[in-house]
């Protein structure tokens, strides 16, 4: 004691004490972790496999000898798919299209989600509701296929891009991260003389880019898995995405230069089953090559929603 002060002498071992976890949390940590692992192997294992057959050699294909490791070494799979104009051209297609809804769908998004984002825009809530309307109630199969045919665009790549161009959901997310950007820079970009057309070029757009990659993301990603629609209102096989053209090839283990296995001696190049295999590599290759880079603006557009009404 100095000066009627009393001074704690901290032990060595008392400073190199750590935390402990409560047993409760302990369990939890370790019954989360197990099924998080579990469940990513159950992802991850069905792309291991397909991959595996589609470099495996044919005959222990066959055989049933590949299960998560490919078998031998062979690529001829890959060269037939590669090798087929049909595919070749329903995958330029396929491109086509998604650039072109990515770049249809974010003009509409932008220039019906800044509007709603005004808060001096006269009738925005019914407006608003007039667009949610359309999440819950659809016109259904029939009535959508010939309204596209009496637009006359069935056949033609506006059949494929314009009926999902633009998303409620997409539009709720655009307007809650417009919402967020400062007031004060709108009032004083117009101030200055602004349009409201220029506010949203030259000040929303630039602030928003993190915005826009996402639902680049989400658009291209959805073009690209596009079958349904595609299927109904194509029927020209030039025109065909690569997700119907995936489809026959899934169905029939062939590809349209009809060169799948006849014989016992051909086994020694293709099987359907490497055919399929390989299809679906070659189909799922660029998502997942472009999903690593913008995985960051992915998790933000899925808080967006989350922030402010």
């Amino acid at each position: 004691m100095k000066n009627g002060t009393a001074s704690v002498v901290v032990s060595p071992a008392h400073k190199k004490r750590k935390k402990v976890m409560p047993w409760g949390d302990r369990v939890f940590h370790i019954c989360n972790y197990t099924v998080l692992m579990l469940l990513n192997i159950c992802m991850l294992y069905p792309i291991v496999y397909q991959l595996s057959v589609s470099i495996s050699d044919p005959l222990m294909v066959e055989r049933g000898m590949v299960w998560l490791l490919p078998k031998g070494f062979s690529m001829e799979a890959y060269k037939e798919i590669l090798g087929d104009r049909l595919f070749l051209r329903s995958y330029l297609n396929t491109i086509i299209y998604s650039a072109s809804a990515m770049v249809i769908s974010l003009v509409l998004l932008c220039l019906t989600a800044y509007p709603l984002s005004v808060r001096e825009l006269k009738w925005r809530g019914p407006i608003t509701g007039f667009f949610a309307f359309t999440m819950f109630f659809g016109g259904g199969m029939i009535p959508t296929y010939l309204v596209i045919r009496g637009l006359g665009i069935l056949n033609t790549i506006w059949a494929v891009i314009l009926p999902g161009a633009l998303g409620m959901w997409n539009i709720i997310l655009c307007r809650t991260f417009f919402q967020n950007i400062p007031e004060s820079l709108r009032e004083s970009a117009m101030l200055d003389g602004a349009s409201e057309v220029r506010i949203l070029v030259s000040i929303v757009i630039p602030l928003s880019k993190a915005l826009m990659a996402v639902m680049a993301l989400y658009i291209v990603v959805g073009q690209w898995n596009s079958y349904f629609g595609p299927f109904i209102y194509l029927n020209d096989s030039e025109k065909y995405p690569l997700q119907v053209v995936l489809r026959s090839i899934l169905n029939t283990g062939r590809t349209t230069t009809e060169n799948a296995v006849t014989t016992y001696e051909d086994i020694n190049k293709t099987l359907p089953q490497t055919l399929r295999a390989a299809a679906l590599m070659v189909t799922i290759i660029p998502i997942m090559c472009v999903y690593p880079f913008l995985q960051k603006y992915f998790v933000k557009g899925v808080m967006i929603g989350s922030i402010k009404g």
